[in-house]
Order: structure tokens, then C-alpha cells, then sequence
């Protein structure tokens, strides 16, 4: 008679074996949920990554969102602070973290395609994002330098020719051994946007066929802009656009442009306002944009109507404009009579373009029928709110003040950039309190120079960010440099925008908890005066915003960070981590009424990698 263990040990034998089974699919399926939902290189939550001592095991242990005061101790001593940081692979290379449909996807958000939602910002929650380097392409070049950049780049640095075979019979751009070059042709303008910016000033007779017509026009919008060849040739009539384009179906003509240097940026006339206050450009520009101004009422036209300035103007070639079938014929129609209701009327119409103008007071939307479509809108909308709004299908009306002067009330470029322009007294500062900052920082960008002038060489810097614009005086104290800055005013001083504008400079409202809309590898010098403090007050980390500045950095390309000493002595440990340490300088600057409390300045140096370094 056998014992009851003897009996029971084969049924004991299957149960153990179905439970390691279980165990095996079990941890097969976890390791599938974890590679498909966080992807390489992507952070996960603090609690579903930390060990029992809280630490970010990707990062070598750094505590996130600590006390910069609590950080003084050296490196070797500080395991918040890590030896090297991973770097993304390269099919990252290309990354812009919150225009990626990648992760609409893998969201499972549901954009509307027809209203081009899936175009517009889609951030990565805290868990998923990146906290890996972004590797530049294999056979990466420094780019070629301002002023020949305009017309070719290294086909390496941006391996895309698709365009240049969809638009091979309008002058786009060429293929060119290993360069791509850029003849400045357009979808409508094929014989160059040189002889194209001459036709429009004849057309509107401006004076010597000088698109500035005098100075009076210096901010333009270019939407829909392809490569930006139309916003290269502007700058020689000392007229700035901020060119505008979609991460669509041509997903490379903002990183083109960028990288030829010319201003641009990411954007979609989708369901959110464009992120610049009202009365901000002179001119709009759509040739040949394929966008549709009709729909909802023309919601998109009255998004131009309150970013364009009293008396501005706008540019349309395309054939709705001029071509005599039915179907375009309907369309300028219903054009005509949208905009007749607006107020606009025909500046001037020649050949494939038509130039309408906005009114320069509110007389005529005073005088319309009270049901006329589209209304006025609330007298409690802020139409200088733009971060995060919607689109509204209202006319943004003058206020009172604007109403008196009959015009914007600005001097002519140059003058504009160093006079007070008159909003300044919405914003609660004075012309004295302007003329002082100005003069400030003026003489700061000198101390920058004369601390970085060992190491830049001649056309070493063209594209410029200023992360915390303010009123824009870094930016005015660099115009007689050849460079353009883009003005980044944080979300809660939004309303300084608008000055930016004023002053004949352009600039963008963002939330530096969040990554920037742009390509990486754009810009030749991030000035961060003050960023990180304030990103700290809102709980943000500083790690993800420093991950974030070497993304948009180029190789070669400078940061300097000004903010309290100890912010930069935490800064400071982790330049060899991000390989800013090509080139480093720290000094202790001059107080001035700008400085809040103690500051320091530290500029870094971003290296060029070696190859082996992205192979990961």
C-alpha cells in the first residue's frame, strides 16, 4: 500500500508545473506591456521605476524636483547628479516630443482629422517622457553657415529628398551631390521669391518696390510656407516673417528652413489659436497654402483678422484668386463675401494674387447689421490670450485707445525697436523703466561677447533663442549682429509678447514644463535668463528642461544660463553628462536693476559627438 505523499506527488508535479508556466507568461507579458508602452529611452513614473530609495535608475539616481539650495555637495559625492546620460536611438533622431503621432497612437487619442487636430500639440505625460540624448544623424556636419546657408545645406544633416522630387518643377529645392541647394522658387512664384516680393510692392506701390514700404511693414506671417524661401528673400527688404508650416505630409520644410537659417517654426491653423497676441504683423501670407478659409464660418480668416495689425494686409495667390472655373469661381465668391462682412477690402488684385486690407477702427463693424455673421466678439475676451485657447469665430475688435489713434500707433523700422511702443502701458511699464531695460541689456550682451569672443568664429551663430523674452532687450541688443532670435515668453508673462512684436521682433508664448515645437538640432544659442528658477517654483524639473535645451541645440552651439548661484551649481555637474563641456565659462556679473537677487552666468559649449557615441 503506498503512503498518501507517494500517491499525491504526480498531481503535486502538474500543479507546480502549471504555476511556472503561469509565472513565465506572466513575466513575458510584463516585459511586453513595458518595451510597447514606454518605448527606448523613455521615462517611466517615479514610483513604477524607483528602488526602495526613490531613485531613477535611467538617470544613475538623481531625486527629481529638489531644493536647487540642497545641492551644493561635489559630484563624486551626489548620487542625484549622473556620470552620463543615455542617448536615444536613432530612429529618435528626428524627435519633437509633443508633435509626434507616435504617441497619438499609442494614447489612443481620438484628434480630429478634418479640423487637423492631429497636426496641433500632443505633450507626453511626465511618465513618458524621453530621458535620453537625441543623437544627430549618422555623417551629421556643422551647417553651413549664414549667409550661404540660405541657398544649401548639407543633405546629411537633413537625409530627405522627397521634396525635392515632389516639387521638382517649381524650384523648391535641388539635389546637388551632397548638398540639397534652394533656388528660392514656390508653388507660385517658380522664377524665384526675389522677383515675387518685387510684383507684390509694385502691386501695392510702396515706395522704391521695398516690401517695407518704408519701414511701416516689418512683421509678416507666411502661412503655409513650404521651405521658407519666401521669408529668406524678405530679409534683405529688412521685413521678418515668421514662417509657418505643419509637421504634415511635407513633414521637413520647417527643418529645412531652420536649418538654412531662416525664422520658422512649427504651427497648424487647426482648432487653437496661433501662439502670439493680437495685433502682432503687419502682413499675412498664404500662396498656394491648401487651406481651406471657408470652413466654420471662416474661423481661420478671423484667426488672421486678430493677429493682424489696424490697416493690415493680406497676400493670397492662389487660383481661387484668379482662375475662371466654376468651382474657383464659387469659392472666391463666398471669399469675397466673408470677408466683405469682415470689413476687409481689395487693396489690390493683379495676375494670381489678391491683396486684401483689415480696417483701421472699428467704424465699420460699428456700422454693420447687429445679426451680421461673423460677430464681434464678448467684450470680455482677451484676444492677446493665446497659449492653450481655442479658435474663436469672432471679429477681436480694437479697444477704445486703438479705436482714437487709427492705427497701430508705431514707428517706422528701425526706430520701432528702441522707441516705447504704446502698449507698453497695458502691461503696467513705464517708457523709462523700457529705455532702462533696454540699455541694460545692451550692455550685458557686450559682457556675453567679450567672455565667449576666444571662441566664436565669424557666422558661428545664426538661429537664437531667448527662453525668458521679457521685453525683448537681448534680442534688440543683438540686432547689428547677423542673427535672428526667436522670443519665448513663458506662459505667465504672456502678456510681454506683444511688446516683442511692437518693437519689430518676433517670438512665441510656451510653457517650459513642456518640450518646444521645433526640430532638434535648430538653434546656435539658448539664452536662458532666470528659466530655471521659475520652472522650479511650478514643480518642473530641471533634468527634463536641460534634456530638452541640448535637443534643440546644435553641435558647436552655445547655452548660457543666467540665474542664481544655486542654480548654477547644480547646472554645473551635469555638464559633462549632456557633453556641454567643449568650451566653459562662469563669471559673477555686474548688478543691475534687472537682477532680482545674486546672479551668475554660465556658458557652455555643446560637443560635436563622435559616431560611436550614438550607437546604443
Amino acid at each position: 500500500m503506498k503512503h498518501k505523499s507517494e500517491l499525491s506527488f504526480p498531481n503535486t508535479h502538474k500543479l507546480l508545473k502549471s504555476v511556472l508556466i503561469g509565472l513565465v507568461v506572466c513575466l513575458g507579458l510584463l516585459c511586453l506591456y513595458y518595451g510597447w508602452s514606454f518605448g527606448p529611452g523613455s521615462r517611466r513614473s517615479d514610483e513604477e521605476n524607483s528602488g526602495s530609495d526613490g531613485s531613477d535608475p535611467i538617470f544613475g539616481g538623481f531625486v527629481l524636483h529638489r531644493d536647487f539650495d540642497d545641492l551644493h555637495e561635489d559630484q563624486e559625492h551626489n548620487s542625484e547628479v549622473p556620470k552620463s546620460i543615455p542617448v536615444c536611438d536613432l530612429q529618435f533622431s528626428e524627435l519633437i516630443p509633443c508633435i509626434d503621432r507616435n504617441l497619438i497612437y499609442q494614447l489612443k487619442l481620438k484628434p480630429n482629422l478634418t479640423l487637423m487636430e492631429h497636426y496641433e500639440r500632443h505633450c507626453p505625460p511626465p511618465e513618458r517622457r524621453y530621458n535620453c540624448l537625441i543623437p544627430p544623424p549618422l555623417g551629421y556636419k556643422i551647417p553651413i553657415r549664414w549667409p550661404e546657408s540660405r541657398d544649401e545645406v548639407w543633405k546629411a544633416n537633413i537625409p530627405h529628398t522627397h521634396l525635392a522630387q515632389e516639387k521638382s518643377d517649381q524650384n523648391w529645392m535641388v539635389v546637388n551631390g551632397d548638398k540639397i541647394n534652394f533656388p528660392g522658387g514656390g508653388t507660385h512664384f517658380h522664377d524665384g521669391a526675389d522677383k515675387y516680393i518685387v510684383a507684390l510692392s509694385r502691386m501695392l506701390k510702396f515706395p522704391a518696390d521695398k516690401f517695407n514700404n518704408g519701414g511701416n511693414i516689418r512683421n509678416v506671417l507666411d502661412v503655409g510656407c513650404g521651405v521658407a524661401s519666401f521669408g529668406a528673400y524678405l530679409l534683405s527688404h529688412q521685413v521678418i516673417a515668421m514662417s509657418l508650416a505643419p509637421n504634415d505630409v511635407h513633414e521637413n520644410q520647417i527643418q529645412f528652413a531652420l536649418e538654412r537659417g531662416i525664422p520658422s517654426t512649427l504651427g497648424i491653423l487647426g482648432t487653437k489659436r496661433l501662439t502670439y497676441p493680437s495685433r502682432s504683423f503687419e502682413l499675412a501670407h498664404c500662396s498656394r497654402c491648401r487651406i481651406d478659409w471657408l470652413q466654420r464660418d471662416g474661423i481661420l480668416l478671423l484667426e488672421l483678422d486678430r493677429l493682424l495689425r489696424p490697416g493690415g494686409y493680406f497676400v493670397y495667390t492662389s487660383p481661387e484668386a484668379y482662375a475662371q472655373d466654376p468651382e474657383n469661381r464659387k469659392i472666391w465668391n463666398a471669399m469675397s463675401d466673408l470677408l466683405k462682412r469682415m470689413c476687409w477690402k481689395v487693396a489690390a488684385k493683379k495676375e494670381q494674387s489678391v491683396v486684401w486690407a483689415k480696417p483701421l477702427t472699428n467704424s465699420c463693424y460699428l456700422k454693420r447689421d447687429p445679426q451680421t455673421h461673423p460677430p464681434l466678439c464678448d467684450s470680455d475676451d482677451d484676444p492677446d490670450a493665446s497659449w492653450n485657447v481655442s479658435m474663436k469665430a469672432c471679429i477681436s475688435r480694437y479697444s477704445a485707445k486703438v479705436h482714437k489713434e487709427k492705427g497701430s500707433g508705431l514707428a517706422p523700422w528701425p526706430q520701432r525697436l528702441t522707441t516705447a511702443p504704446p502698449r507698453l502701458e497695458e502691461i503696467g511699464v513705464s517708457p523709462e523703466e523700457f529705455q532702462e531695460d533696454t540699455g541694460i541689456w545692451r550692455f550685458r550682451v557686450i559682457e556675453y561677447w567679450k567672455q565667449m569672443k576666444s571662441v566664436i568664429q565669424k557666422n558661428s551663430i545664426r538661429n537664437v533663442m531667448d527662453m525668458n523674452s521679457n521685453l525683448g532687450g537681448f534680442a534688440a541688443a543683438l540686432n547689428g549682429k547677423d542673427v535672428w532670435v526667436m522670443n519665448v515668453a513663458p506662459v505667465h508673462v504672456s502678456s510681454r509678447l506683444k511688446i516683442i512684436y511692437d518693437r519689430g521682433l518676433i517670438g512665441t508664448v510656451h510653457d517650459w514644463c513642456e518640450a518646444f515645437s521645433t526640430y532638434p538640432r535648430t538653434y546656435d544659442l539658448l539664452h536662458a535668463w532666470a528659466v530655471f528658477s521659475e520652472i522650479g517654483e511650478q514643480g518642473c524639473g530641471a533634468e527634463d528642461l536641460l534634456i530638452e535645451m541640448d535637443r534643440i541645440l546644435r553641435p558647436d552651439g552655445f547655452v548660457i544660463i543666467r540665474d542664481k548661484p544655486a542654480v548654477i551649481n547644480y547646472i554645473r555637474k551635469f555638464l559633462t553628462a549632456l557633453k556641454w563641456d567643449g568650451w566653459l565659462s562662469e563669471v559673477e556679473p555686474r548688478v543691475d536693476a534687472l537682477s532680482s537677487s545674486e546672479e551668475r552666468v554660465l556658458i557652455a559649449r555643446k560637443k560635436l559627438w563622435d559616431e560611436g557615441l550614438t550607437a546604443m
